[in-house]
């Protein structure tokens, strides 16, 4: 494993770098408030036959921590770059979870030459209901953690002991006073708020990639949104990963494992 930073526009992007520069290109894009770190077990174990980067997005993890950019063009551009620089300019494969699963869908729109695979992991099309303020109610969350934690096992306790509190546990920033996260609320309900906004169905429709979506079990996309995007795209390969939530890559990695090969290779 390789950790590079790349200067970009307004921000510098840290990427982690796995397996031979020789070997077929795979990006993954995490997922809001996560970071390169919670996929790297996935691109470790892709590392044998991929050349695999994982960036660090805007405002998260050791990128830029307070981008004066949080649009979905900003992000989408992003990834990108990182294409551009450290993939030979594709087409390559990209994966993501949740809204890093948006960006790569908006890639796959606006970029085509850019991306010739498609997989989106708890990811769909964007939106949410008028009276629905999700961005404030996800930034007031994460407002309300009593920081900093003075343990990492603090951390766990506080967000339910789940796999992802690990995982966010796990990639906390050292400080002179406790522990604190890679991102700051406000930067998060800013930069959730463009994908609630808008859903993105002419984008969907645009993409030509072949595309798989996969689901978690007890995932979040909300069903008619998903028959919908299965509808209008008949084509796309649909799976679903057992007892796994919307992180379903933490909660089941060796499923998720398992579905992103077949993705990769079939």
């Amino acid at each position: 494993m390789q950790r590079i930073d790349l200067p970009h526009a307004d921000v510098t992007l840290s990427c982690l770098l796995f397996g031979p520069e020789s070997a077929p290109p795979v990006v993954l894009l995490h997922g809001l408030a996560g970071a390169a770190s919670e996929l790297q077990p996935t691109a470790a174990a892709l590392a044998k036959d991929f050349r695999v980067v994982v960036p660090d997005q805007r405002g998260h993890g050791h990128s830029t921590r307070r981008p004066a950019d949080v649009s979905r063009r900003a992000y989408v551009e992003d990834a990108a770059f990182v294409i551009r620089e450290l993939c030979g300019g594709g087409p390559v494969s990209v994966a993501g979870q949740s809204m890093g699963g948006h960006t790569a869908m908006l890639l796959a729109a606006w970029h085509p030459h850019l991306v010739d695979r498609l997989v989106m992991l708890e990811a769909g099309v964007g939106g949410t209901a008028p009276d629905d303020d999700y961005p404030a109610r996800l930034g007031t969350w994460f407002a309300s953690w009593p920081l900093p934690f003075a343990t990492p096992a603090a951390a766990v306790a506080f967000l339910g002991g789940t796999p992802t509190a690990h995982a966010w546990a796990a990639d906390l920033e050292a400080g002179p006073d406790g522990l604190r996260p890679r991102f700051d609320a406000d930067v998060m309900e800013a930069a959730i708020r463009p994908v609630a906004a808008t859903a993105r169905w002419p984008e969907w429709t645009a993409v030509t990639a072949p595309t798989w979506l996969i689901r978690g079990e007890r995932g979040t996309c909300p069903p008619a949104e998903d028959a919908r995007m299965r509808d209008l795209r008949p084509a796309c390969e649909y799976r679903q990963i057992p007892d796994a939530g919307h992180d379903a890559h933490l909660d089941q990695p060796e499923a998720w494992l398992t579905l992103l090969r077949e993705a990769l290779t079939s």
